[in-house]
């Protein structure tokens, strides 16, 4: 009886240690075809790299982050910028450049594995890095947008402005009272984010935020690359989109700087 009961417990085992091997190659897997998906982001088109070269009027530095800094003012005003996830940060730089022109440091942070909510927080490094700053906004497109929204809400007071294009505060962010400035820009044909959840997300808002809709735009027209899958085809060329949002986006970094 003893011997049978010993084969029986390494046959159990053994099986278990098997069924462990399983779990642990299926993950290690898991992992693998995730981290290959993730570092597979959307790529800049052309327009997208020319902007990363500097001009008479912004200083493009490519380090950390995406730097763009006006020239010709010394500004007190910045924005940090998420991207949308699986996107390629350069895909921003036309954007990041026109509202660096008005005056405004942009930063584009580079998310890792081209997920903002895997690292949510990257922007407080670069409130650290530029203590000349006095006043700072945040925002981002699409999941970026997202979690640039949830930094806010757990760090109360260190963003002056929030900015949103094709995105909305999670459930877990509500930012209605909140004392900030804040603007949400939206493409009329965006394929991409759920048009009654976004009008429900509009009472997570500050007060007084901006709602603003681009008539003929798209969700991927934010950025400089490309179709995205599920989205809409736009009606007006990506240079409207963009110069739209980054009307919106600068009046209300306007407003922050005259506060």
């Amino acid at each position: 009886m003893q011997v049978r009961w010993l084969v029986s417990s390494r046959r159990k085992d053994l099986l278990r240690r098997r069924i462990l091997l399983g779990l642990f190659i299926l993950l290690a897997l898991f992992i693998a075809v995730f981290v290959g998906w993730a570092n597979t982001p959307a790529r800049p088109m052309p327009e997208a790299l020319l902007a990363l070269e500097s001009d008479d009027s912004v200083q493009v530095k490519l380090e950390e982050w995406l730097i763009f800094k006006p020239v010709k003012a010394e500004a007190r005003v910045g924005l940090i910028f998420y991207p949308g996830g699986r996107v390629d940060p350069r895909a921003y730089a036309p954007a990041a450049k026109l509202i660096a022109s008005n005056g405004y440091l942009t930063v584009i942070v580079p998310m890792t594995l081209n997920l903002a909510v895997l690292s949510p927080s990257k922007g407080l490094d670069v409130v650290a890095r530029f203590p000349e700053i006095t006043h700072w906004v945040i925002g981002g497109h699409s999941l970026g947008g997202a979690m640039a929204a949830n930094l806010v809400r757990q760090h109360p007071g260190v963003f002056k402005g929030l900015v949103l294009w094709a995105s909305y505060p999670p459930e877990s962010s509500n930012l209605a009272k909140f004392d900030l400035l804040a603007a949400s820009v939206i493409g009329s044909r965006d394929g991409l984010v759920n048009k009654s959840v976004f009008e429900e997300s509009q009472a997570r808002m500050p007060e007084g935020a901006i709602f603003y809709t681009i008539d003929g735009g798209n969700h991927a027209q934010f950025g400089w690359y490309g179709e995205q899958s599920g989205d809409q085809p736009a009606t007006i060329s990506r240079d409207r989109q963009q110069q739209e949002a980054v009307e919106i986006t600068v009046m209300l970094l306007e407003m922050i700087a005259e506060k």
